[in-house]
């Protein structure tokens, strides 16, 4: 499939990006506000899955472009960018495009991380309010160490969180989670599942920064 990964130049992209580059024949464009940054990023991508034995061409554009060259849109940016970023490529959308997200709403006290969910009830809901009626949106990827997706050298061993309404669009992204070695989607249902799923990040990080040896803290399920 070809998967265009807006944000792919900042950390949970990154990671994405080098999974699916070194596990998966997939074909991978990297989306950004800046397409200079982009092609830039993409090529810096290639240059470290070529060190690593995978010849591959990961081309960069601007967030609309990469969006109208894709099957599956991952909105890898900041919570607070989800909904604009949408708005930016919503005409390049349409319902054989499947919208991937990823992002979670967080604050930051003395006490640590906590979640900061939104009015409409999760980040998730503000972009199915954000997207086109009839795009298929799927939450994913939520609870993952942008630094350990992103170390190839790191073997991975967690779960992924995987919700949504459309079954169908759900079944292409647990398959394509599946392709990233060490990686397992499990289905927790549908949006109104988002909130749960969401809330789980700052609890990881909260956990990583207070315990020594936990630093790439994920999630697994037995």
């Amino acid at each position: 499939m070809r998967i265009a990964i807006l944000g792919g130049t900042g950390d949970i992209g990154q990671g994405l990006v080098l999974r699916w580059g070194f596990d998966t024949s997939h074909e991978i464009l990297i989306g950004s506000r800046d397409p200079e940054k982009a092609r830039t990023k993409g090529e810096e991508y290639e240059t470290e899955l070529d060190s690593r034995g995978v010849e591959t061409s990961i081309k960069g554009f601007e967030n609309a472009m990469a969006a109208d060259r894709a099957d599956v849109v991952v909105l890898a940016v900041p919570a607070y960018h989800v909904v604009d970023t949408i708005e930016t490529i919503a005409d390049r959308l349409d319902s054989e495009t499947i919208l991937v997200t990823p992002a979670v709403g967080m604050k930051r006290d003395e006490g640590g991380f906590h979640y900061n969910r939104p009015g409409a009830g999760s980040v998730a809901a503000l972009a199915d309010e954000a997207k086109p009626d009839d795009v298929p949106l799927v939450g994913a990827f939520h609870n993952l160490p942008a630094g350990g997706l992103a170390d190839l050298d790191e073997e991975l061993d967690w779960d992924t969180l995987v919700f949504g309404d459309d079954d169908d669009a759900k079944s292409i992204v647990i398959d394509l989670a599946s392709g990233i070695e060490g990686l397992r989607p499990l289905d927790v249902g549908g949006l109104t599942n988002a909130p749960e799923v969401e809330a789980v990040t700052p609890l990881l990080i909260n956990v990583a920064m207070r315990n020594e040896g936990l630093h790439d803290l994920g999630v697994k399920f037995q």
